[in-house]
C-alpha cells in the first residue's frame, strides 16, 4: 500500500509512514547521525514497539514522528498527511488534536487533581471545565480511578499515576499514541497492566500506538516490532516472528 493514499479508518491501513529519514544533530566538527536513511511503518489497530539499546535513536525516531523534531531528509507521513508539507503552526495543531503522549516519568501536574490532569488536552482544544472533567471522570473510571478523581499524583502508587497518564493520553481520542519508555519506572506486574490497556487501546478502529521500550518484559504486547541500532531500523517483523538477542 502506498503510505500517501493510506486511510485512518482501516484496522491494517499504514497510520505512520516513515521514508528515508535522517538527522543529524551538530557536535562540532563531527555531526551526530542520531538517525540514517530509517523507514518505517506503523499501522492501524496494532501495537508497534521500536526496540533496542539506549541512544541507538528511538526517542528520536519518535520525535520526528510527531512533529517536536524536524528532519534532514526523506518524508513523514501520518495518517496521509504529509508533516513536511505542513507550517510550525499546522503540525502542532494536528499534534494537539490527533497524537497523545505517555512518558517515562508520567508528567503529571502535581498540584492538580487526577480528575484535572486527564482534562488538560481537552481544556487545551477549548471545551469548557465541566464537560471536560466530565468525560476525563469517565475515562478514569474505565481504568479502575473511579473513587480517585480528587486525589492528587502524590498520593497515588506508580501504578495509579501511569493509569492517569495513560488516561490523559486517550482522553481527546487521538488517532496516534506515542509512549516513550512507559514501564521502565514500574515493576513487572504494574508495567504488564499499563500495557494490557495500551494494547486495547490500540485495537480501537483507526488507532495506532507506538511504544518505545528496551524491556523485553513486554514484547510479547507488540503486533510489530522494529529493532533499531546506531540510529537505523535493522529488523522490522511480526511480534510473533522476533527473536531477542
Amino acid at each position: 500500500m502506498n503510505p500517501h493514499e493510506a486511510s485512518s479508518a482501516g484496522s491494517g491501513s499504514v497510520a505512520v509512514a516513515v521514508r528515508n529519514v535522517t538527522k543529524i544533530f551538530p557536535n562540532g566538527d563531527t555531526p551526530t547521525y542520531a538517525l540514517r536513511d530509517v523507514s518505517f511503518e506503523a499501522r492501524c489497530g496494532e501495537l508497534t514497539m521500536i526496540v533496542g539499546p539506549s541512544g541507538c535513536g528511538k526517542t528520536t525516531l519518535l520525535s520526528v514522528i510527531c512533529g517536536t523534531l524536524a528532519i534532514d531528509s526523506g518524508s513523514i507521513d501520518v495518517f496521509a498527511r504529509n508533516l513536511g508539507s505542513m507550517s510550525a503552526s499546522e503540525v502542532t495543531g494536528f499534534r494537539s488534536r490527533n497524537v497523545g503522549f505517555i512518558f517515562q516519568q508520567f508528567n503529571l501536574i502535581p498540584t492538580l487533581t487526577v480528575v484535572e490532569n486527564v482534562s488538560i488536552p481537552l481544556i487545551l482544544q477549548g471545551w469548557n471545565y465541566r464537560k471536560a472533567e466530565e468525560k476525563a471522570a469517565a475515562i478514569l473510571e474505565d481504568v479502575g480511578l473511579g473513587a480517585r478523581l480528587r486525589s492528587f499524583p502524590k498520593q497515588l502508587s506508580g501504578g495509579q499515576q501511569q493509569r492517569v497518564a495513560i488516561s490523559r493520553a486517550l482522553v481527546h481520542d487521538p488517532k496516534l499514541i506515542i509512549c516513550d519508555e512507559p514501564t521502565a519506572s514500574l515493576d513487572a506486574k504494574t508495567g504488564h497492566h499499563a500495557l494490557e490497556l495500551l494494547k486495547r487501546s490500540a485495537c480501537a478502529p483507526g488507532r495506532c500506538v507506538i511504544v518505545v521500550t528496551h524491556d523485553s518484559r513486554i514484547f510479547s504486547f507488540a503486533d510489530w516490532i522494529a529493532e533499531m541500532e546506531d540510529g537505523r531500523v535493522v529488523k522490522s517483523c511480526p511480534a510473533a516472528e522476533y527473536q531477542h538477542a
